[in-house]
């Protein structure tokens, strides 16, 4: 369903009160309750669609029921004693539950629903099922925009934005090719990676980045048949690759900065921050230090796929 432009958020904007930071700690009311019309409207109401009623009770008994074991109670919400609505009751545990990630889990686990069960032509005997689960997660990601919430959901998780310049230019992108079958591992990867970082796990984000940064490698050279140690290093990797004139020689001067960047930033970072024994101090890593990398390693997973793709 589209998002109207109302008078009313037109003369927010006008005013300058439309948020321009994004805000991680916090879930308002009016997103709670307008992630409800979304599941109302893609997943099913429970009273609306009688002829599919088992289709709409299975998805919302799924989750609630998975995100209990997760949790370790028998009801998400008091509301759950009784008859059971299980809409009733994951609507009420998103309205009233104070933890933001908690919240998020219910987002991001719901939508992983809709963006996989509701794309299937029997659900609700929709001829347009694929469609709407695509509007859906559209919308979503609108309205965490226009409430100035840095996530975002894409393919079936929900990851930080820090810059949405750099998330349109750099992350999207990125994970756009890794979708590629060969890039399985990468992808894992760098989506582990933004999960710990939207969960505060900054030494573990930073050994993930390096991790799939060295598997795209890895696949860009087992694309290529290009040799290398089956334990070679992200410096032993690159090298390959300049070796093999991944980037044309003319353009070697031009490229310096990129090694320099790839042979000594997200490695470096890594191994000083994140990849070895801390000694007797608990090293902190800041997370705008984690956030830089993460989107360094999108940059570079961009340039080395798309030089691949080039050859």
């Amino acid at each position: 369903m589209s998002i109207l432009d109302l008078f009313s958020k037109r003369q927010k904007s006008l005013r300058g009160e439309m948020p321009d930071v994004y805000v991680y700690d916090k879930i308002p009311q009016p997103l709670r309750v307008q992630i409800i019309h979304i599941w109302r409207d893609t997943l099913g109401n429970e009273e609306q669609y009688v002829d599919s009623y088992v289709s709409t009770y299975k998805s919302y008994k799924y989750i609630v029921e998975r995100l209990c074991r997760e949790y370790g109670v028998f009801f998400l919400t008091d509301t759950g004693y009784g008859d059971r609505h299980y809409l009733q009751e994951l609507a009420n545990f998103l309205l009233r539950e104070q933890d933001p990630e908690k919240v998020l889990d219910a987002v991001e686990f719901s939508f992983g629903v809709i963006d996989t069960f509701t794309r299937e032509l029997d659900y609700l005997k929709r001829h347009d099922a694929s469609e709407r689960a695509d509007n859906a997660i559209e919308e979503l990601n609108a309205r965490f925009r226009e409430h100035g919430i840095g996530y975002q959901y894409i393919r079936t998780k929900i990851i930080r934005v820090d810059s949405e310049f750099i998330h349109a230019e750099a992350v999207k992108p990125a994970l756009g090719l890794l979708r590629a079958p060969e890039y399985a591992g990468a992808q894992a990867e760098f989506l582990s990676a933004h999960e710990h970082y939207r969960n505060g796990r900054s030494k573990e984000a930073l050994t993930d980045c390096l991790k799939s940064l060295e598997s795209v490698m890895k696949t860009v050279c087992a694309k290529r048949a290009w040799k290398h140690a089956p334990n070679a290093t992200s410096n032993a990797l690159i090298q390959v690759l300049f070796d093999n004139d991944l980037i044309p020689s003319f353009w070697n001067a031009h490229f310096s900065a990129l090694r320099s960047i790839l042979e000594t930033g997200v490695p470096t970072a890594r191994n000083k921050l994140g990849g070895h024994g801390q000694g007797t101090e608990v090293v902190e890593v800041p997370q705008h230090i984690v956030a830089y990398v993460l989107h360094q390693t999108a940059s570079a997973i961009v340039f080395l796929a798309e030089a691949e793709k080039a050859l």
